[in-house]
């Protein structure tokens, strides 16, 4: 059996009008993207609102720059982190992955939090150690 390559994720710390980060999953040919308000945080106690956003095209997860004024999420983007991820489980309101990442290591799960929205999810290290 041949290995693929992980797929990859990024979190782009973005300061649009305010400062939040993207996060993307490369998933289904695309990268799954969320606005994370707040910073991510290894702590399983913390869980962070992610809103789920549109979808953006490969290649994304590298870029680092300035929106310019005018366009939609003006201002500048920097990799806060970036690596590859393990998928471990999918449904339509949970996904559960490996992070392997400079700053985010480990089980975390994205949840749907359908009392905010349809598109709000709550993102979270889970506390279970992975080997």
């Amino acid at each position: 059996m041949i290995k693929t390559k992980e797929p990859a994720f990024v979190i782009q710390e973005h300061r649009a009008t305010h400062l939040h980060y993207d996060f993307r999953l490369e998933m289904d040919g695309v990268l799954k993207s969320w606005a994370i308000p707040k910073e991510p945080s290894m702590d399983p106690k913390v869980k962070r609102l992610a809103i789920r956003v549109e979808d953006h095209k490969l290649g994304y997860e590298n870029f680092e720059g300035v929106i310019p004024e005018g366009m939609y999420g003006a201002g500048p983007v920097k990799i806060w982190d970036k690596g590859s991820y393990e998928l471990k489980a999918r449904t339509g309101d949970k996904i559960i992955f490996n992070l392997n990442g400079k700053k985010l290591k480990g089980e975390f799960f994205l949840v749907k939090f359908k009392k905010a929205g349809p598109k709000s999810w709550l993102f979270f290290k889970t506390s279970k150690k992975i080997d």
